[in-house]
This record gives structure tokens, sequence and C-alpha cells, in this order.
């Protein structure tokens, strides 16, 4: 079993996932394993459940319908109405009043422009990610929550739109963060229902990840046994201690 095999059956098992763990790339030459991207798609956030069950390589030309993901990803070669399809979104926005002129500055893209870039399972992967992204509901977010406050060492943030501004951020800082998504993100991705967000992980730190999702998850699992008995206890009437409660899980 690979390294990236072992840690997806890790995260997967830890923390109950229903989709497998993303795994994302960016680089200028693309290793002869993987195959082009051969479909076209609405927006780049589609790539990313498309990648829960294949690997393939992208170039901008592939996100040529989304011109906020060519500039958060800075892509290069991108097509030549992207900056004109960029500025006319960003007009229609700025007119409803989602994004304010001054918030455009601030919408986060990678320091470094790329060629390619490259998704599939992490389980599959054939080069060390730049992001791993992983869909979860509250409960497992609660977890990751925890497990990336400890590991980065702060609370991660919870973004919001436009959904693809998570890679540049977790890219350039170094940190994991959480992404609500975005209304356009959620109208692409089945796997994001209203229930569940995304996570992007610096993929150079999955196992310090990795170790700490395992081990407060089964903390979270004990305590939640914790948690019900002593609600049933109380409310039948009885006022056990916290050790009284404690000493009933062994």
């Amino acid at each position: 079993m690979s390294n990236y095999q072992e840690q997806a059956a890790r995260l997967m098992t830890s923390l109950d996932l229903s989709l497998q763990p993303v795994a994302v790339a960016f680089c200028d030459v693309v290793p002869n394993s993987v195959s082009k991207f051969d479909e076209v798609v609405p927006a780049g956030c589609a790539f990313w459940q498309e990648a829960a069950t294949r690997t393939f390589v992208t170039s901008a030309k592939d996100h040529q319908w989304c011109s906020i993901g060519i500039h958060t990803h800075n892509m290069s070669e991108a097509p030549a109405s992207q900056q004109n399809e960029l500025q006319a979104s960003l007009q229609a926005m700025i007119g409803l009043d989602y994004v304010r002129e001054e918030e455009v500055a601030a919408i986060p893209v990678l320091k470094r422009e790329r060629k390619h870039a490259l998704y599939g399972p992490l389980a599959d992967f054939p080069t060390d990610p730049d992001v791993i992204f992983i869909f979860a509901h509250s409960q497992q977010g609660l977890i990751l929550t925890e497990a990336v406050t400890r590991v980065d060492g702060g609370v991660p943030p919870a973004m919001g739109r436009p959904a693809c501004a998570v890679v540049p951020q977790v890219v350039n800082n170094g940190h994991a963060a959480m992404s609500l998504g975005c209304c356009g993100a959620r109208a692409y991705l089945d796997v994001l229902s209203d229930g569940v967000a995304l996570w992007a992980l610096p993929g150079n730190k999955i196992d310090q990840y990795c170790e700490q999702i395992e081990v407060l998850a089964r903390a979270n699992k004990t305590l939640t046994v914790f948690h019900g008995r002593r609600k049933k206890d109380i409310e039948s009437g009885e006022r056990p201690t916290v050790r009284d409660s404690f000493q009933r899980l062994s």
C-alpha cells in the first residue's frame, strides 16, 4: 500500500467519509501516466467531484467556461476571451451587490502561474498533492476543525465565494481552510449538498492531519457515548458526578 493509499484509508475510516479524498497538484509538465480531460464542464469546481473516481490533467482551455477559476488558479495560456469574460462576470456580480469592487482584490489567487492542474483520488495520486479536498458534513467537520486547529495552531477560516478561492488560500498560506462553497459550486456539484462543506488541506502536512484526525475521531466517539448516557441519567432523575459518568464507559 502506498503512503497516499494509507492516508486516504485513514481519512475514510476515521471520518466515515462517503466520497474519496481528492488530490490536486499544479505542474508545468504532465506525468506520462495521466490522461488529459476529454469533456466539457461549466466550471472548474466540477473537476473536484469528477476526481473522486479518476485521475486526469487539465489546462486553461478545460477551464475556459469559468473565467473566475482561471483567475484564482493563475493558469497560463488562458483563452483570449478570459479577461473579457472575467470582467463581465465581476460587473454582473457587482451589479447584484454580490461582490463589491473593493472586495475583488482580496480574493486569493495562486502566487505562481502554472500550466496544468492535475486532479484525482488521493489513494491513486501519481505525484505529491498541493491540496487535498474532503467533502464533509458538520459532524465530520467538527473533527476536522479540532484536528486542523491542533496542527496549524489556529482556527481554520470558513470561506465563501468564490469556492475556488480556497485553493490559493491553502497553497499560499500553508494552512487548511474550509469553504462553504458558493452558489455556483453548489449548482455544479451534486456532492456539495446543503449539509456538506468542502475542506482543503495542504498536501505537505497530510500525515500530521491524519494523525490528529484519528486521535480526535476516537475521542469524539467516546465522548458522544459519555454525553448521551449522562443526558439519559440526568433526565431520568439521577445525579451522577462527571467521574461517575466516565466510570460507566469502562
